[in-house]
């Protein structure tokens, strides 16, 4: 489990009903499968949370459905401008829930039957939705195919960001210990009664939505994912849409998300990156589950001068996506310049 948010249960689900319940965002952060990190960011949950918000009630003013009821302020739950504008910058989000049915495993092989025999008509889709707009460096896209694939006139990727002629959707399993990369037919056989071609749908909708925002406040959306829900025919989007930990956006050529975080440690941890490789590679060929008790280094803290550029970088660009001074912090061109010499 590499969630940084913490999950809370109010009213549970039922085979027939959805239930009700929360996140709460935690300042923990998560590179490279390892979970939690050994230090925090600070504000990042609540700039998380903020931006998650802001997305989820863009989407709902746009027909789409989705699991999102408002955020949590001294007990109630309200719109996210009530919230700001009564100085909170929330860090909980009311959500309805669905079933997560157990998912079998013998080490290697997951039992999706299983899982859709308990799950019935009210569940969590056991998908990850991926939606490219780019292929920003890091990407994992270019290890699985050649530029020609996707639509682009050139034999080899470039050294810098190269932008996709269409949004490209694909899908990945998202409980299993190493999250992989599906084909139609296999991703369609794990949505169970979920439509493949919906959920593509869904995804675009909300890409889409996402694209616009960007262009509004400065940002160039990259890539991202949704997960969704099926209950009682319908699908909904779940988990928490457009944060910079779920999707990545660019701001005047630099990162503005997770990614900041990734390359820093590839550049500063390469023995502890290489090691996490190898680890996924060990449990791949063992075919076990569990890389990480395979992995044979450890994650050291950031420095306090990285904390608080990134923690500047969350707040910043949060404030600038949502169009309001909901954090302390600088410009998001000053707090953009400032990670650029990490």
């Amino acid at each position: 489990m590499t969630s940084v948010k913490e999950f809370r249960i109010d009213a549970a689900p039922t085979a027939t009903d959805l239930g009700r319940g929360a996140f709460v965002f935690t300042d923990d952060y998560s590179v490279f499968d390892w979970g939690k990190m050994p230090d925090e960011i600070p504000h990042k949950g609540a700039a998380l949370c903020t931006m998650g918000a802001f997305n989820f009630e863009r989407l709902e003013a746009e027909g789409v459905a989705t699991h999102y009821e408002g955020v949590t302020v001294d007990g109630e739950t309200v719109a996210l401008d009530e919230a700001v504008d009564a100085g909170h910058a929330p860090r909980e989000m009311a959500i309805a829930l669905t079933q997560v049915p157990d998912l079998p495993n013998d080490g290697a092989d997951y039992d999706y039957d299983s899982y859709h025999a308990e799950a019935g008509e009210n569940y969590l889709i056991p998908l990850e939705i991926v939606f490219r707009n780019t292929v920003p460096v890091g990407s994992s896209l270019r290890k699985r195919g050649d530029p020609a694939d996707y639509g682009l006139d050139r034999e080899t990727w470039p050294d810098d960001p190269v932008d996709l002629p269409d949004p490209v959707v694909e899908f990945s399993t998202k409980y299993e210990e190493q999250d992989r990369y599906l084909d139609r037919g296999a991703a369609d056989r794990i949505a169970g009664a979920a439509d493949v071609d919906a959920l593509e749908s869904v995804a675009l909708t909300v890409n889409d939505v996402l694209n616009d925002r960007a262009a509004e406040t400065g940002f160039v959306h990259e890539d991202g994912k949704i997960e969704c829900l099926y209950y009682d025919g319908e699908i909904r989007v779940a988990d928490v849409v457009g944060t910079f930990d779920e999707n990545r956006f660019s701001y005047d050529g630099q990162e503005v998300s997770k990614e900041v975080v990734r390359q820093y440690h590839k550049r500063t941890q390469p023995e502890w990156v290489e090691a996490v490789g190898a680890a996924k590679s060990e449990a791949d060929n063992r075919g076990v589950a569990d890389w990480k008790s395979l992995c044979e280094a450890s994650p050291s803290p950031l420095d306090d001068d990285v904390i608080e550029a990134v923690s500047d970088l969350y707040c910043a660009g949060t404030n600038a996506y949502v169009g309001e001074g909901v954090f302390d912090a600088p410009a998001v061109d000053a707090a953009v310049d400032a990670v650029r010499d990490l």
